[in-house]
């Protein structure tokens, strides 16, 4: 085999390794998405806990770097704390290591085996069911792996020249610093350390590599995937660039721990490795696995140390005013998870319907009270509906294309409710307009009227309550009793209007007040029709009460 095709052999094998690891780290990523909800959903501030669930999720995608960018999306969305971001980040160094224990097995009498599970994969990948196509791609991802390492130990063991290439390089390069800086750049050029590990780890089976060498661009290595985060965090808030830096403080800190250590005794390392089975190959790959574990057993107890190192570096910006709003639980980077993603939209949605009831509340006391004291923060808090209406239904039209039919139709029901809770929010707006417009006028509705008109108000939130505990919970339990209520509200509308004519014709209130009145009613009656829908959402997309009795009668 010449030097050209040797050449050309090794990068069909990196691009095909490569392609195998994205397409693996995909497949698992859909697929786990209702495990990867269940480990987010546990976030606590207990560090083990958090290491656990970084290095458990890494472990199901396969990408540390996936997790990194992830965590970066939760902080910069607000939804998690620095503390409990570098724990889950020291976590994903040691998830990610299970790649090289992977690649490591080729050493062994299986990758033979293993090649063939592209082709079964892609087999699969022509049926219908959804979970047999990513199980399909989840093998043909396994397979081209070790298709990949195939041909790239072909190409080292069959061309003399190429070998020895390497080896001259590392030769001229044998030095720890150098070897360092030449994993960290590699790594980056490539995104992926577990992509680059493996590479290392197929050299170091052919021979091309040594061991003592590929110690120290295995620890580069852990340096370069920091350059992902770092990526990441460009536009982010400022808690998001400290969750990228302390995300390479981490690995600076444990590389440069490694090197002190085995720099002056690479011969006592490399001797102490050997004893390892399975060869040179599955020995570089523990050593993976001993660098990140002891590295995160080191800096555990120090996080709070490592938080305030990154605050110090990264201050708090100035604000020259008003700070632009952003959506407080999603971020263009969780969209590499559609299915977290997702589930973090569900709480846009929900914080959104704790607005639009909080001005709903409000502005009807400013109805019946002073309005012009709620008048600052009702029309804060509309503008705050609005822009969370208009980003939440940017966000989701950017989703909707990366989920399956299922969470498709999950979608639909937001983008209906989130148009819902805004319209809520309108007429919130409407009874504090009103409420201004009357006290400007030296207006006010009598006793009994305000009676009234509080009676179907609280019936309204108590509404409001049902149909967000049913979408909180997904729970349809009450919905006969919100539909009860819709029933309800409608009668009063049409008794209220009756009484209120009553009154002006015996001359008991203003002809002033009728449109007001009027208006109240009205709005009061078009809120709880809203809130129906958002109720129903949970059984259809579009909250239509009939569609929604056939999905129960299905069931």
């Amino acid at each position: 085999m010449t030097i050209l095709e040797a050449t050309l052999l090794l990068l069909a094998g990196v691009g095909v390794f490569i392609a195998g690891m994205n397409m693996l780290s995909g497949e698992l990523e859909k697929s786990a998405g209702g495990g990867l909800k269940r480990l987010l959903g546990k976030i606590s501030n207990n560090r083990f806990a958090g290491v656990g669930i970084g290095a458990g999720v890494t472990a199901i995608i396969q990408s540390s770097s996936a997790t990194s960018v992830m965590v970066i999306g939760f902080v910069n969305a607000g939804i998690m704390s620095l503390v409990q971001a570098t724990a889950i980040i020291m976590g994903a160094n040691i998830g990610t290591t299970i790649t090289g224990i992977l690649v490591s097995l080729k050493s062994l009498p299986i990758s033979d085996f293993a090649m063939v599970l592209a082709f079964v994969g892609v087999m699969m990948t022509f049926f219908n069911p959804e979970k047999i196509k990513q199980i399909g791609g989840i093998l043909c991802g396994f397979g081209l792996i070790f298709v990949g390492l195939e041909l790239m130990g072909s190409s080292l063991k069959e061309c003399e020249g190429i070998n020895e290439f390497f080896e001259e390089l590392f030769l001229k390069i044998d030095f720890p610093l150098l070897l360092i800086l030449f994993g960290t750049v590699f790594t980056a050029l490539i995104q992926s350390s577990s992509a680059a590990t493996g590479i290392f780890i197929t050299m170091v089976g052919s021979g091309a590599l040594g061991l003592e060498n590929a110690l120290f661009l295995v620890l580069g290595s852990n340096i370069g995937t920091c350059i992902t985060a770092v990526l990441a965090c460009i536009g982010a808030t400022v808690n998001a660039k400290r969750t990228a830096l302390i995300h390479l403080s981490f690995n600076v800190i444990g590389t440069i721990l490694f090197t002190a250590l085995i720099w002056p005794l690479k011969s006592q390392t490399v001797s102490l490795l050997t004893k390892i089975p399975g060869g040179s190959e599955m020995q570089l790959a523990w050593f993976h696995v001993i660098f990140n574990v002891t590295t995160t057993a080191i800096l555990l107890p120090f996080v709070k140390q490592l938080v305030a190192f990154a605050t110090t570096v990264i201050p708090e910006k100035k604000s020259d005013g008003e700070e632009s709003r952003q959506l407080k639980y999603v971020d263009d980077r969780l969209l590499k998870t559609p299915s977290v993603a997702l589930m973090q939209v569900k709480k846009e949605v929900e914080y959104m319907a704790a607005l639009a009831g909080t001005n709903f509340e409000k502005s009807v006391l400013a109805m019946q009270e002073n309005a012009e004291q709620y008048s600052a923060e009702i029309l804060e808090r509309e503008a705050t509906i609005n822009f969370t209406n208009h980003a939440t239904t940017r966000y989701l039209i950017k989703l909707s294309a990366l989920v399956d039919a299922h969470d498709e139709r999950v979608i639909g029901a937001y983008f209906h409710v989130l148009n819902d809770l805004e319209r809520i929010g309108d007429h919130a707006e409407n009874f504090y307009e009103i409420g201004m417009q009357m006290q400007q006028s030296g207006l006010a509705f009598s006793d009994n009227a305000k009676a009234e008109l509080r009676e179907m108000s609280d019936a309204v939130l108590r509404m409001f309550e049902i149909a967000t505990e049913a979408f909180d919970n997904s729970e349809s339990n009450r919905l006969g009793e919100l539909t009860a209520l819709e029933n309800e509200v409608d009668r009063m509308k049409k008794e209220l209007s009756a009484r209120h004519f009553a009154r002006l014709a015996e001359g008991n209130c203003k002809v002033e007040l009728s449109p007001y009145f009027s208006s109240v009613v009205s709005g009061l009656e078009r809120v709880a029709d809203h809130l129906v829908n958002v109720g129903y959402s949970i059984l259809n997309p579009t909250g239509s009460q009939s569609e929604a009795k056939k999905v129960l009668e299905e069931k």
